[in-house]
């Protein structure tokens, strides 16, 4: 019976390990078959997207962006025994002063931000010496007062962004310039003048890079499929028309001409006739866009459509435009000039020149103020307001910058006076910027076509995609007879007269000088402006080109002054192949 009771309870004990091992297996059967759905620790991190580039026509990157890191260290975690290796070190890697850092380091304990403007290369460089000095046990635990644990240590965390001009002052003022803003502790780059205000929303971030996916121990991403990332968008790139090559040559050049005339500022204007792309919009007084100072203020605006002035004597060729245009008048007629001097009401109008007759023509080769304010009689006011307003005055040139000045003309009312009419045939009581004459000019060299000024070539993005720059449509403003016979008048009036200096062998050169007063309080003062604006052609090629000098000082009359300027655009044009001159053209 004994026996019997051991055998069962050894079966028993048998069995129920059977059975125990039958679940064991079962379980892990189930288990290892059986989808888990553990709970995984995720983490995420923001890639945030530039600000796009200016581009030059040769591919110059003129402005960039440039990521900055601010370095973050907890002092509560730096080991008193080697605080002054840590000041050494950080010192080394990020080109501080020591007693910079030790004064930040002093300032507050606890979190302490060290640098707000790291670059990304010493941003890297940081990141390394982090690591080391952890391994090297600079940095301790602290113990908070609720008992924790916590190790800070160094971080170097994205900051902000900061614009890169790496040509200096090159292509400014037309670039002009940003402002930081600061948005959600973040510092961005907005657009203020030129360029970079013209297409600010273009340029700025499309959209900032995402990823959230599951961390490993390390707390580093582990990308699988249940991980979501969506790319960083930079902002457009802006592409100009204008290439550094030809610009930095016509800058250097207009800074000399400027300290060689004693003048306030020489500014001028390269156009392709044809298709209105600006090759060249230049000045003698630029600036840092990124480090602007008081002095630079002046500087600041894009004088060739912000700054407005009576033309003076350029005008005379669209007056004598008009005129022709609506058959008032032939240009072989012959005009009695009155020997220099002449009276219409109580204004006495003078020439420089003490003519006693010219032909029509020749009041524009010889600038007669006489003759001109003759001649713009025959036009009535409306034919006159009119015909200015088809050239484009007293309205924006359209150019692809902003804060363009429109400037203004004589009303109809004001134009049915005598003397309204005379002045400003000659280019007096009305006033224009340099963009508007260009504009207005580039017809005579342009079949009679009135096309828009245009700096930007296109935008382009990451993706691909290109955005080009719309313009108006070139419309028919003067005969292509009449804009013919202005040119043949204008290539006279360099090789017969007032634009002697521009002649340049081997090429077509035209134009016209205008030398006018400064109006200030109520009346003139013995200040002046100069101008010569005209065009250069090959046999393929055909520019319009304006130069500008404002006040100055050792010669007044734009023979003197402008015309040299526009010949050395000229004789750089020649030298950087955009012009070749021909023997035919030297013949003509």
């Amino acid at each position: 019976m004994t026996n019997k009771n051991k055998a069962k309870k050894i079966i028993t004990l048998f069995m129920l390990l059977v059975f125990g091992f039958v679940i064991f297996i079962s379980k892990i059967l189930y288990t290892s078959i059986t989808p888990r759905h553990t709970p995984h620790l995720f983490t995420s991190d923001t890639s945030r997207a530039q600000r796009g580039c200016i581009i030059s026509k040769d591919n110059f990157h003129i402005a960039s962006t440039q990521k900055l890191y601010k370095a973050v260290v907890d002092t509560r975690n730096i080991d008193p025994g080697k605080y002054e290796l840590f000041v050494e070190l950080f010192s080394i890697y990020s080109g501080m002063k020591k007693n910079k850092i030790r004064q930040r380091l002093k300032r507050r304990k606890g979190s302490v931000v060290l640098s707000y403007s790291i670059k990304p290369k010493t941003a890297q460089y940081l990141k390394s010496l982090a690591f080391e000095l952890r391994r090297m046990n600079v940095f301790v635990e602290y113990e908070t007062p609720g008992g924790r644990h916590l190790m800070h240590g160094l971080n170097i965390v994205e900051s902000g962004e900061a614009r890169v001009y790496p040509y200096g002052d090159l292509l400014t003022p037309l670039i002009g310039y940003p402002r930081k803003i600061e948005e959600d502790g973040y510092t961005r780059i907005h657009g203020i003048k030129g360029i970079e205000k013209r297409f600010d929303e273009e340029l700025n971030p499309i959209q900032n890079g995402y990823r959230r996916a599951p961390r490993d121990v390390n707390n580093y991403l582990r990308l699988t499929k249940q991980s979501k990332t969506v790319p960083s968008l930079n902002g457009y790139d802006v592409h100009l028309n204008i290439p550094v090559t030809l610009q930095i040559r016509i800058e250097k050049m207009l800074s000399r001409m400027k300290k060689e005339l004693d003048a306030k500022e020489v500014y001028a204007t390269v156009m392709e006739s044809q298709s209105g792309k600006i090759l060249t919009l230049a000045s003698s007084n630029r600036f840092r866009p990124t480090s602007i100072r008081r002095r630079d203020y002046p500087s600041l605006k894009t004088s060739a459509i912000e700054y407005s002035f009576e033309p003076g004597s350029v005008l005379k060729p669209i007056t004598f435009a008009i005129l022709m245009e609506l058959q008032k008048v032939n240009p072989f007629d012959i005009v009695n000039v009155h020997k220099g001097r002449y009276k219409i009401g109580r204004k006495t109008i003078t020439d420089e020149h003490k003519y006693e007759w010219l032909s029509a023509e020749n009041i524009i080769v010889h600038s007669s103020n006489i003759g001109i304010a003759q001649l713009a009689q025959k036009l009535d006011n409306i034919e006159f307001h009119q015909g200015l307003m088809n050239f484009g005055f007293a309205q924006k040139s359209g150019l692809d910058l902003p804060y363009e000045r429109a400037g203004r003309m004589p009303s109809n009312r004001q134009l049915n006076s005598q003397i309204y009419k005379a002045t400003t045939a000659y280019g007096y009581g009305i006033l224009a910027n340099q963009m508007q004459i260009i504009k207005a000019y580039n017809t005579f060299n342009n079949n009679g076509r009135f096309v828009t000024p245009v700096i930007t070539e296109k935008l382009t993005n990451e993706l691909g995609e290109e955005i080009s720059i719309e313009q108006e449509e070139p419309r028919q403003i003067i005969s292509a007879s009449t804009a013919a016979r202005m040119q043949k008048i204008l290539i006279k009036t360099v090789n017969e007269g007032t634009g002697k200096g521009a002649i340049t062998p081997g090429l077509i050169i035209g134009g016209k000088t205008g030398t006018a007063h400064i109006a200030s309080k109520g009346g003139y003062a013995r200040r002046y402006n100069s101008s010569f604006i005209g065009f250069a052609n090959d046999g393929l090629h055909r520019y319009s080109i304006g130069a500008t000098v404002i006040e100055p000082k050792k010669q007044h009359f734009a023979s003197l002054t402008a015309v040299p300027v526009f010949k050395k655009i000229v004789d750089i044009m020649v030298s950087e192949g955009y012009l070749k001159p021909s023997i035919y053209n030297s013949a003509k």
